[in-house]
């Protein structure tokens, strides 16, 4: 049986080519979304670290962010849109259940028709997700990939639900992956699927399980809902023991990260996650205090904020480490 090091080996080099983003011009402050949750800007902070995120404009739905987060990575990699073989677009909020937003996207780029463009659903999870399977299409069939994360919580979440109304904000980020230049290599990824938790974070209706209703709508049952404390003790229980096995596998030790891009869920639990993997070298990226909780936008999002800010220098080891719906856990481990 080949071994998880040997698998990686015949992997042909796929890096990070480029990174981007786009961040909806709305600015919302604590102010104007603690009102209907009847909370205030001193709760916010102290529960969440969040001081302002940014809302999508009426007329822009998710493929619209995506979109323009798609051309911002291309243009920073020097990649045409052309030159594609792959969209995938990592959502939990499509803009409807069918057609897929990745075709959206595709139409909005023009991309060629031998572009494959699909979704992927992995909550938060998900842009992590989205380029595990990008980094081996790409390795065995060539090309170029352009991974997207992108969410709208603001449409799917009750204005009066202060669990969950106060932590999100809109966004999409970008990567473009394709052949390792200059030792710009996505090394590994691993992903994992702790089921026990897949009512931890929900939208009860609306699928076809529960469908829509007059009556699932006058229960708010189309709404997001969130079991925070369930999602910390699942985090907690289960991301500093699994992100050292990841580690082990690569044969990277702690010392050697430099950067860790977290899923941007909560500022106060992020300082929690930070103390709990014990990175002594490593420097925290974060972005939630100003743009929220962004869903799979969060990491690429902060990504690219780190690496446009100069912060990534050649040859460090990145550790992307996401937690989402499912319940699920995404890691990848990129060199610069």
């Amino acid at each position: 049986m080949k071994t998880e090091h040997a698998e990686r080996a015949h992997i042909p080099p796929v890096g990070i080519l480029g990174t981007g983003s786009y961040l909806p011009s709305r600015v919302v402050t604590n102010e104007i979304v603690g009102a209907p949750a009847g909370v205030d800007d001193e709760w916010i902070v102290r529960k969440t670290g969040i001081h302002r995120r940014r809302y999508a404009a009426d007329d822009e739905a998710t493929s619209d962010l995506a979109a323009a987060a798609g051309r911002s990575a291309l243009e920073n990699a020097g990649i045409p849109a052309s030159d594609l073989s792959l969209i995938i677009v990592a959502t939990s909020t499509p803009d409807s259940p069918q057609p897929p937003t990745a075709a959206l996207v595709h139409h909005l780029l023009r991309a060629p028709t031998t572009a494959a463009a699909f979704d992927l659903n992995a909550v938060c999870s998900g842009f992590v997700y989205a380029l595990a399977a990008a980094q081996r299409m790409i390795a065995a069939d060539g090309g170029h990939a352009l991974v997207i994360g992108a969410d709208l919580y603001t449409r799917v979440t009750d204005p009066a639900d202060r669990r969950t109304r106060v932590l999100f904000g809109d966004a999409a980020g970008a990567v473009v992956l394709g052949p390792a230049r200059a030792g710009r290599r996505l090394h590994a990824t691993r992903l994992l699927t702790h089921s026990e938790g897949r009512d931890l974070v929900r939208v009860p209706a609306g699928g076809t399980r529960l469908g829509w209703s007059a009556e699932t709508v006058a229960n708010g049952l189309h709404y997001f809902a969130m079991n925070g404390r369930g999602v910390k003790e699942i985090v907690s229980a289960n991301l500093p023991g699994t992100v050292a096995a990841f580690l082990d596998e690569c044969g990277v030790s702690k010392e050697d990260v430099a950067h860790i891009v977290p899923h941007q869920g909560n500022a106060v639990m992020l300082q929690e996650v930070e103390k709990e993997l014990d990175f002594p070298l490593a420097q925290l990226h974060t972005t939630v205090s100003e743009f929220g909780n962004t869903g799979s936008a969060s990491i690429p999002v902060t990504l690219n904020a780190a690496a446009r800010a100069g912060r990534l220098r050649p040859g460090e080891k990145v550790l992307l480490t996401a937690f989402g719906g499912g319940f699920s856990f995404g890691y990848a481990l990129a060199e610069w």
